[in-house]
């Protein structure tokens, strides 16, 4: 585990564009999105005009990633990505070796598509799979079959797209535990070097949580998912794939960096409705409303709200987004927030140490296996509570 644990260099930074579309929606899906893509022209014209108002964002850093998120970013266009990449390239720098990710739906994935995704240097897919089963795939309305996510995968791969991640999700009522390893074994078939599973979830507001009052016995159940979650890190695990955050998974030497950096507090500049920046002491979001997003850019006004982080704040960050990873919580970070943080969380952290949920390994502070089902209730135990 030591080689993992490597020096932050503080001055990378990384670019998120959120894409705000989708052809129909994902039952559980709480994310901004419009099934409607009368605006898209429009919202990709004040997207390119936000990256111009807010070139100074970073200073002297360097680009190290780029994601497209989403919504569904592959309904992207020729005209549309050339005029984000353009813009992009107006304003900031990026090495050449810089990790730029695409989330791509399996019935968007086509010979044309990859051949143009690649001529813009995107390197990296992330495809939105979620199972192998129909059955699931109908439960969650997705918009793809079981055979096509086979088939793009297999596309993608031929087409030289050597870096993607598949998607999935466990816990679904209509997941039985068969279904379940029979997707793991489909998934390691197609070797990606990285996969990303999360358990579903019932969040208000969603056409699932509907669906749940009217039929409570869909409801996904706790013990299932775990018992999902369990067999996913066994399987991926003995696979060879370090189990580098709660739900992310990746070959040594192949961990999702844009991501890395959001759990390390590196610096990032979100573009588009909904999207979060960071920039080291501030969090920054943008109207989750594409017509008044669009409305407000074109008077060159951004359309943000901002919150300055209080050193309480930065120091439950630390422990949340730390707890979730490999790397832990390093001491050195909390100690710099503060030397009152730091003996807060050494003698609370004790009794997750003396359950086995928690080790200390070169002054960082890492979830066992065991604790990881219990990531977020220790986290929350652990945070820094304002008195009045």
């Amino acid at each position: 585990g030591e080689s993992i644990i490597k020096t932050i260099n503080f001055l990378m930074a990384g670019i998120y564009i959120h894409i705000p579309f989708c052809k129909q929606a994902c039952h559980y899906c709480n994310f901004h999105f419009s099934t409607s893509l009368r605006q898209k022209t429009e919202l990709v014209s004040a997207i390119c005009r936000e990256i111009e108002i807010r070139a100074a964002f970073f200073n002297t850093r360097q680009i190290e990633t780029i994601y497209f998120g989403g919504g569904t970013p592959s309904l992207l266009d020729m005209d549309d990505l050339t005029n984000i990449f353009q813009s992009l390239a107006r304003h900031f720098e990026w090495n050449p070796s810089a990790e730029i990710t695409l989330e791509a739906n399996p019935d968007d994935i086509n010979a044309a598509s990859l051949d143009m995704w690649q001529s813009f240097g995107i390197n990296r897919l992330s495809v939105g799979v979620q199972s192998f089963h129909d059955v699931d795939l109908k439960f969650m309305n997705r918009a793809h079959s079981a055979v096509e996510a086979h088939k793009s995968l297999i596309l993608a791969r031929h087409h030289g797209f050597e870096h993607f991640s598949i998607d999935l999700i466990y816990g679904s009522p209509t997941t039985t535990h068969e279904m379940w390893t029979e997707n793991l074994n489909i998934a390691l078939d197609l070797a990606p070097q990285h996969i990303s599973s999360y358990a579903l979830t019932v969040e208000p507001k969603t056409a699932l949580a509907h669906q749940i009052r009217v039929n409570p016995t869909i409801e996904p159940k706790a013990n299932h998912a775990a018992t999902q979650f369990d067999m996913l890190t066994t399987t991926l695990t003995n696979a060879g794939y370090d189990h580098y955050e709660i739900s992310n998974f990746g070959l040594p030497g192949h961990h999702a960096l844009h991501n890395t950096n959001y759990w390390k507090g590196v610096h990032y500049l979100g573009l588009g409705p909904s999207a979060h920046s960071y920039d080291g002491t501030s969090r920054y979001w943008n109207i989750a409303h594409n017509k008044k997003y669009i409305e407000s850019i074109s008077q060159g006004l951004l359309p943000i709200e901002k919150e300055e982080l209080s050193l309480a704040d930065r120091y439950n960050e630390t422990v949340m987004t730390g707890l979730r990873t490999i790397w832990g919580v390093p001491i050195k970070h909390i100690e710099n927030i503060g030397n009152q943080f730091a003996q807060y969380f050494i003698d609370n952290a004790q009794t997750y140490i003396d359950l086995g949920q928690m080790t200390l390994r070169n002054e960082h502070f890492i979830l066992t296996e065991k604790g990881k089902h219990f990531a977020d209730g220790i986290a929350s135990d652990l945070f820094w509570v304002e008195s009045d």
